[in-house]
């Protein structure tokens, strides 16, 4: 039924307001999943007062990677301070409020259907761009501004719940890793300068683990997970159940830069050949080892070919500090009882994002 639809362009209007009296030098970009992000962009040297000020309420968008994409970049401003956009973006506000939410506005921006519907009214050049024209004639349903303040509320209420337990993970994380530094960083100093611990040793992470690469995957299923496997070195955890009887630690091990990363695999996930499977013989080293190469430079296993990487050769001779085993069984008691919650919660976290999606989805049925 679409009695309700209109046309955007009867609802949007464009702004240019330009940083021309250098109000700030704050410059975002928007990511494809339609949020703001500091910009990548180099500005040394660039004129800022031609960029466009954004302030609260005011969408920005970028119409010209759509058709590479196959999304179109767009975001609702929220913060109280403003900030600069590029010039080429386009930059809009609702005209009247009464009538069409920003935030359901936005809300409908984040549902696939508008993306699909955005790619097809690309141009042809090579990165595929969109016209403001073609934008303002969109269709999207306007119920009553009731309906479309339940809706928002509704969506709010997930999101904030996420939000909320996000944090909490965060602050266990933190908890964890403060224990981490609190039970071993010190005597790690100790023993990598050279002098002598009684019980504690360094030894290759080749006298706790096996290795093994690990086999093709479609790339969806890392990113799905929040972990694109084409940005550079990091370590996740996500094994094949089929491969292992057992969750392992992954290094993710090509195309070596920034900073690694390293998690726990629930056995959900197919490792790709891009990867290397930790396999611990004890696996109370499990939560120790997390915690210690995470935040250890591995960088440093560069092998500096055309295409870097780490080989499980490299891998298998890092050194790493082994303390007592009572030390290791403490900490891991620790970890686990405090990642229980946080896989409870990251539980909680995939329903509410379900919760989020058909949200979405049911907006036009409203």
């Amino acid at each position: 039924m679409k009695s309700n639809y209109d046309i955007l362009g009867n609802h949007i209007r464009l702004i240019d307001t330009r940083n021309r009296e250098s109000i700030t030098d704050r410059v975002l970009g928007i990511n494809i999943d339609k949020f703001f992000m500091p910009s990548v962009a180099n500005v040394i040297g660039t004129d800022l007062s031609k960029y466009k000020l954004i302030t609260k309420g005011k969408f920005a968008c970028n119409p010209i990677h759509v058709g590479r994409d196959e999304r179109l970049p767009v975001a609702l401003y929220d913060e109280e301070k403003p900030a600069i956009v590029s010039p080429a973006y386009f930059m809009f506000e609702v005209i009247d409020n009464s009538i069409l939410n920003e935030d359901y506005l936005m809300m409908w921006f984040r549902r696939p259907e508008f993306d699909r519907i955005c790619w097809l009214h690309t141009d042809g050049s090579v990165r595929g761009g969109i016209t403001w024209d073609d934008i303002c004639r969109l269709e999207l349903p306007i119920p009553p501004i009731e309906n479309q303040l339940e809706i928002v509320n509704s969506y709010k209420a997930i999101t904030e719940r996420i939000a909320l337990k996000q944090k909490i993970n965060d602050n266990l994380d933190a908890t964890i890793y403060a224990k981490f530094q609190d039970m071993f960083q010190k005597n790690k100093e100790i023993l990598f300068s050279g002098e002598q611990l009684e019980d504690w040793c360094i030894k290759p992470l080749s006298f706790l683990a096996d290795f093994k690469y690990g086999k093709m995957a479609t790339s969806e299923i890392l990113c799905e997970k929040g972990f694109p496997v084409y940005s550079g070195y990091r370590i996740v955890g996500y094994c094949n159940k089929y491969m292992f009887k057992e969750p392992q630690l992954v290094v993710l091990a090509r195309g070596v830069s920034g900073t690694g990363e390293v998690r726990i695999s629930p056995p959900c996930c197919h490792l790709t050949n891009l990867s290397i499977a930790v396999l611990l013989y004890d696996r109370t080293y499990i939560n120790y080892l997390l915690y210690y190469l995470e935040n250890d430079n591995l960088i440093s296993l560069d092998s500096g070919s055309a295409q870097s990487q780490i080989t499980i050769n490299d891998l298998s001779m890092h050194k790493v500090m082994l303390p007592p085993y009572s030390k290791v069984v403490e900490f891991d008691n620790i970890a686990k009882q405090l990642r229980s919650i946080i896989d409870e919660n990251n539980k909680e976290i995939e329903v509410l994002e379900e919760l989020k999606k058909v949200l979405l989805t049911t907006i036009s049925s409203r």
